[in-house]
């Protein structure tokens, strides 16, 4: 895979909007296999993580669910074992629902047991989630650049195609599904010639919408709002993670290495958490 230096990333960063201060390391924990999504579960007072712990397409029963606490401990390293190479993390606060390569899976948070699991029909490679206020959850396709709804049993494409430009990281607002995509002709080494640019969804439609400018802002894999109407994302490849505003203007935040995946937002902590994907680590920051 192409590594793209750090001082490509601040000039592009430069391109698109200035590079912000430096920010605050707060934590760093090891211990985890490829580690891709975090999701914070602040009434338990836990953040879970995905572990692929092998190939991101391998069907080897490698995969698991670590838990940590928002101040940098383990908590539980294999909480849940035995899936493959799961990845986006979202949850009703009763369920934990992870994508994993092609299918959607529940998980019960008090007992730690799978409770569900739906089959996505032409999934090649499922990456993030997102769930509504009435509960339908959401996964994106990021090779088949698909959009796939559970809702009342039943996992079926909401959107599809190129509009979607390989489409990563998911979010809600206001009723429309936000899209962090990894960009435009995907190449053989998961380079694309064009970088990613967020999108908004019409989940009923399927019509897709750039979030203002439509700028390329770089291989977009994590996607949080930050609280104050602004998104925060990671450029996998790139290793930067961004501020990105309404008109689609980005804003370096931290400088990482490559790797950096489906991140988490503490609005109320001002603390980003990143996984570390080819580190086997997670990161902490104090982000203002």
């Amino acid at each position: 895979m192409h590594i793209f230096s750090k001082s490509a990333a601040i000039v592009s960063g430069l391109l698109f909007g200035s590079v912000a201060t430096a920010q605050e390391l707060v934590w760093t924990l090891e211990g985890f296999e490829a580690p891709e999504s975090a999701y914070s579960d602040a009434a338990r007072g836990t953040v879970y993580v995905s572990n692929v712990n092998g190939e991101p397409t391998g069907k080897d029963g490698n995969g698991y669910i670590s838990r940590v606490s928002p101040d940098g401990q383990m908590q539980d390293a294999k909480w849940v074992t035995g899936l493959d190479a799961p990845k986006g993390l979202v949850s009703d606060g009763v369920t934990l629902y992870v994508s994993d390569i092609d299918r959607l899976v529940a998980i019960d948070i008090e007992t730690g047991e799978i409770s569900g699991t739906w089959p996505a029909e032409g999934a090649i490679f499922l990456n993030d989630t997102a769930i509504d206020s009435a509960g339908r959850v959401y996964v994106s396709d990021m090779i088949a650049e698909k959009i796939y709804g559970l809702a009342d049993g039943t996992l079926s494409v909401v959107a599809e195609g190129k509009m979607l430009q390989h489409p990563n990281g998911l979010n809600m607002r206001d009723g429309k599904l936000l899209v962090a995509p990894w960009g435009q002709d995907l190449q053989d080494d998961f380079t694309t010639k064009t970088g990613g640019h967020l999108l908004t969804v019409d989940v009923e439609t399927g019509s897709v919408a750039s979030l203002g400018s439509g700028a390329p802002v770089g291989n977009l894999d994590g996607l949080e709002p930050d609280g104050n109407g602004n998104w925060i994302v990671s450029d996998w490849i790139a290793g930067a993670v961004y501020r990105v505003d309404e008109s689609g203007t980005a804003k370096m935040l931290v400088d990482l290495d490559m790797g950096s995946a489906d991140l988490e937002y503490i609005p109320d902590q001002s603390l980003l958490i990143v996984p570390m994907m080819l580190n086997n680590s997670l990161v902490a920051y104090r982000v203002e």
